[in-house]
C-alpha cells in the first residue's frame, strides 16, 4: 500500500474517533458549569458557526477550486493551499473559547489532515508538475476515500454539538 495513502488512512481514522467521541452520551458523572448571570449560548453558537464556515473553507475540494491559477506550478499550488487553510485557522483559532474541547480537536485534526496530504500528495509529483497535476491528484484521492469526506464529518459533528446548545 502507497505511504501516502497509508498516512492519509490514518489521519482520517484519527479525525473520525474524534467524531465519535463528540457524538458518544455524556457521562451522568461529569460536573455542571457554575450558574452565572451571563448567557455564553450566543457566544458559543456563534463559535460553531464560523468553524463549520472554516471547515468548508478549508474542505481541499473548495481551496482547489478557489485558489486554481492556470500556470503555476505543483509547487507553488501546495504552497498556496497550505498557507491558506494554515491563515485561515489562525483566523478562527480563539474559537476553541466557546467550543467544546472534542470539537476544537476534531477542527485542528481536518486542518492537519489536510495540510499533511497536500504535502504528501505533492511530495509523489515529478518536480515540473503542474498545479492541475496536484489538484488532480488530491480530487482523486478525496473521491476514493470510502469514509465520506472528512470535512463534511466535522461538520456533522460541529452541528450536533450545536444543536445540543440550541436544547
Amino acid at each position: 500500500m502507497d505511504l501516502t495513502i497509508l498516512s492519509i488512512l490514518l489521519s482520517t481514522l484519527a479525525v473520525i474517533l474524534s467524531v465519535y467521541t463528540l457524538f458518544r452520551k455524556p457521562q451522568q458523572n461529569q460536573p455542571t458549569a457554575v450558574a452565572t448571570n451571563f448567557d455564553s449560548r450566543p457566544l458559543q453558537l456563534q463559535a460553531y458557526e464560523r468553524l463549520v464556515l472554516l471547515t468548508e473553507r478549508i474542505a481541499l475540494p473548495n481551496l482547489i477550486s478557489r485558489l486554481s491559477q492556470p500556470g503555476i506550478s505543483a509547487y507553488e499550488m501546495k504552497m498556496l493551499l497550505t498557507e491558506t487553510i494554515k491563515q485561515e485557522f489562525e483566523h478562527n483559532s480563539t474559537q476553541q473559547l466557546y467550543v467544546s474541547p472534542v470539537s476544537w480537536d476534531a477542527v485542528r485534526n481536518l486542518k492537519e489532515q489536510s495540510i499533511m496530504m497536500v504535502n504528501q500528495v505533492a511530495g509523489t509529483l515529478p518536480p515540473a508538475a503542474s498545479a492541475a497535476d496536484l489538484n488532480k491528484r488530491l480530487l482523486e484521492i478525496l473521491m476514493s476515500q470510502t469514509t465520506g469526506a472528512l470535512h463534511e464529518l466535522v461538520a456533522q459533528a460541529l452541528n450536533f454539538e450545536a444543536k445540543k446548545i440550541m436544547k
